[in-house]
């Protein structure tokens, strides 16, 4: 695996260069630094530390994309992330979906587990499990960090952590836009944005998106719902108020309505068209959420920064599914989960032009998760087990609350040399209560009323040099936590907890500018090792019953990412790339899909059907990720331009199971994208037609719980875009 790394690395240095030197450089034009400016790569700032700073020049294995990137890229939701930056992927399997970053994140769709990938929406971190179908609309940017996070943000995270900053208002004037699509499979979407001045202090930005979309599918098995059927609605007010240049006040408010209509899928093992199923059960998705945050900031006559992020959200999320995927059984899921979630955050803030820089923060959240009391078929999960039909209800509270403190100092040892130190103490309490199972043919109810709490300490120490106006290396180790907590009671395994993880990363960076700034490159690699790594066991009967539990050995993950931007005249170039590998601790478990015997998870034996799982690969974690753009402006008359714009990814097989069993349908094949995108642009009117997975690959999307969901086919279409 080391020289399969060293390859890639040297093969990708090799190609940003050589890319760079072939491309003719422009003649010099009258104004050298005009011509510069025009052909050079834009600056790249990120905001996601709690102050700005240049990307080139930060510590951090990132992403960042502003929301003319995403829109070009044809990136509308979490989903298509995966295909635009590295390391990523996402499985959407409708309710819910398990992002990952470097096969780290969430594999099962459970509240009792927390989620190793952090997502923030304008600050706040939003909710952990469920509601993650959001659009992406009137966005400013959004910042996908790699790797433990914890030393200068809100809540812990071992995977990496997603800023989503929805667009501000602002004093510029009356201003915003209109966009109007149609596309196949009748899919038509209106959305817009106004921002309008109030005052010389008082500011606001309106924005809304409505989308309607028929089902990729065709079932022909006697089912009910609309399978697939898209229909959204999202709006957002922000208000921006800043009564004196020390003090600002960003108030957002959102509400989202989305219904997807569930989201089919036939057995892992088909070998039939997954978009043709014979499902008949009952299909729906919908989900309500309704999200606030006020971020207020004040500065200090010393320059400090004084800033409070409040949030809190509501959720409400049904869904049903044909359990079995097909019409020879009446196996049927039910779910509705009610979620609340409060947080507060308050950060003291350093100025910037000092020697010494530094931030201290403290961060308070609580998350209740309700599962109602109600009939079936709501909240309920209907199976057929080999005796016969049985029903079985999970109701109960499972709150969680986190508390931390957290601070990060920076210090410039010289004009090129910087030592940066940060600390964060966390302390999490999982709760169960009045948690119980009923299975109403045996008369059996199982009760939990239970709580584990759980604290840590953990840190970053880095080193950065700046080796010139034009080359950044850094050096860092740090440490990561993700709280332990309690698996529901089961007619197997009657109640038990499960501990907390814990991760060390080491990582190596490098960040260059190149060719008068025409070429920016980011490259790293890391090695992360986690103690105690939290992992999904399922019930070998009931597919939906799952246990988390701990890998008692070492587990290793390992790689190296890369990333570059070009810009050469009117020809813009953007790559990025993963390798990497990921090895299990110590392990022993049976195969839920295998006869079920006793196994001890640190004993074994390693007899039969209880395995050693010791060197299997983690879960959606694929050696290999790649994704390239090209584009190029064409200046036509009238102050007209064309821009023609492919964009190729490609995600590598992975594992959807620790248990790394193709027989049995562990293997998720790699996918290979491609999306195309003509604008015509004159004045402000923007005409765009587009084409994505313009190949039209059928690729499996996601596995979950035996099911295979597709990922989606061809879509074309136009829109067009209207700026003021």
């Amino acid at each position: 695996m080391g020289r399969k790394l060293w390859i890639t690395t040297s093969a990708a240095v090799l190609l940003w260069a050589g890319a760079a030197q072939a491309q003719q450089v422009p003649a010099p034009s009258a104004d050298p630094s005009a011509a510069q400016q025009e052909t050079a790569v834009d600056d790249v700032v990120i905001t996601a530390e709690r102050r700005t700073t240049n990307l080139q020049e930060t510590a951090v294995a990132a992403t960042v994309l502003s929301g003319e990137d995403l829109e070009d890229r044809g990136v509308t939701s979490l989903e298509q992330l995966q295909f635009v930056a590295p390391s990523t992927t996402v499985q959407n399997f409708g309710q819910g979906n398990f992002f990952n970053v470097r096969g780290i994140g969430k594999s099962e769709p459970t509240t009792a587990i927390g989620v190793g990938v952090t997502t923030y929406r304008d600050g706040v971190p939003v909710f952990p499990g469920y509601f993650q179908t959001e659009p992406y609309y009137d966005i400013g940017s959004v910042e996908l960090l790699r790797g433990p996070q914890g030393t200068f943000a809100g809540t812990n995270a071992t995977g990496g952590a997603v800023f989503i900053n929805a667009r501000n208002p602002d004093f510029s004037g009356v201003n915003g836009y209109v966009m109007g699509q149609f596309g196949s499979y009748e899919n038509v979407k209106l959305q817009g944005a106004v921002n309008v001045p109030l005052g010389d202090t008082l500011a606001a930005r309106f924005a809304f998106n409505r989308e309607t979309r028929d089902s990729f599918h065709d079932i022909t098995g006697a089912y009910s719902g609309n399978p697939g059927d898209i229909d959204s609605s999202s709006v957002r007010a922000s208000f921006l108020w800043t009564p004196t240049p020390a003090l600002r006040v960003l108030l957002k408010g959102d509400y989202n309505h989305l219904d997807f209509g569930g989201y089919p899928a036939d057995p892992a093992l088909s070998t039939n068209d997954p978009f043709e199923i014979t499902a008949n059960g009952p299909h729906s998705g919908e989900d309500e959420t309704a999200r606030v945050s006020l971020n207020v900031s004040y500065v200090l006559d010393n320059g400090i920064t004084l800033r409070s992020i409040t949030g809190y959200q509501d959720g409400i999320s049904e869904f049903s599914t044909d359990l079995d995927g097909t019409s020879a059984l009446n196996n049927t899921f039910y779910d509705r989960v009610e979620e609340e979630v409060w947080s507060q955050e308050f950060n003291i803030v350093s100025p910037d032009n000092q020697r010494l820089t530094w931030l201290l923060g403290a961060f308070w959240q609580y998350d209740d998760v309700v599962f109602p009391v109600t009939t079936f078929p709501q909240g309920a999960y209907h199976v057929g087990f080999p005796e016969g039909v049985i029903d079985y209800y999970i109701f109960g509270e499972t709150p969680k609350e986190t508390q931390a403190v957290f601070g990060q100092i920076s210090y410039d040892v010289s004009d090129r040399l910087q030592v940066q130190l940060g600390a964060r103490w966390s302390e999490s309490t999982s709760t169960n209560d009045n948690v119980y199972t009923t299975y109403p043919a045996f008369g059996l109810v199982l009760l939990q009323n239970d709580e584990v709490t759980a604290e840590k300490t953990t840190g970053k120490l880095s080193i950065n040099y700046k080796v010139d106006d034009n080359n950044f290396v850094y050096g860092f180790v740090a440490t990561g936590f993700k709280m332990g907590g309690l698996n529901a009671p089961n007619f197997y395994v009657p109640a038990s907890s499960f501990g907390p993880e814990d991760v060390i990363d080491y990582e190596l960076g490098w960040k260059s500018t190149m060719f008068d700034g025409r070429v920016r490159t980011q490259l790293g690699a890391y090695y992360m090792t986690y103690e105690g790594f939290q992992v999904i066991v399922g019930d070998p009967t009931v597919p939906l019953f799952n246990s988390i539990v701990n890998v008692r050995g070492e587990t290793v993950l390992k790689g190296i990412e890369g990333s570059a931007q070009m810009r050469f005249g009117q020809w813009s170039v953007d790559v990025g790339a993963s390798l990497s590998s990921s090895e299990l601790g110590e392990f022993y478990a049976v195969d839920p899909r295998l006869p079920r015997i006793p196994c001890d998870p640190e004993t074994g034996p390693a007899a039969g059907n209880c395995v050693n799982l010791e060197g299997h690969s983690q879960s959606y974690a694929p050696e290999l990720t790649f994704n390239a753009g090209l584009q190029h402006e064409f200046v036509l008359g009238g102050g007209a331009t064309l821009t023609p714009r492919i964009d190729y990814s490609h995600i590598g097989e992975a594992w959807t199971s620790i248990f790394n069993n193709e027989t049995l349908g562990d293997r998720l094949e790699a996918r290979n994208i491609v999306n195309l995108k003509l604008t015509y642009q004159v004045d402000d009117w923007t005409l765009s037609a587009y084409a994505l997975n313009a190949t039209d690959q059928t690729y499996i999307a996601a596995i979950n719980a035996g099911l295979r969901y597709a990922g989606p086919p061809r879509q074309i279409g136009l829109n067009l875009l209207r700026t003021f």
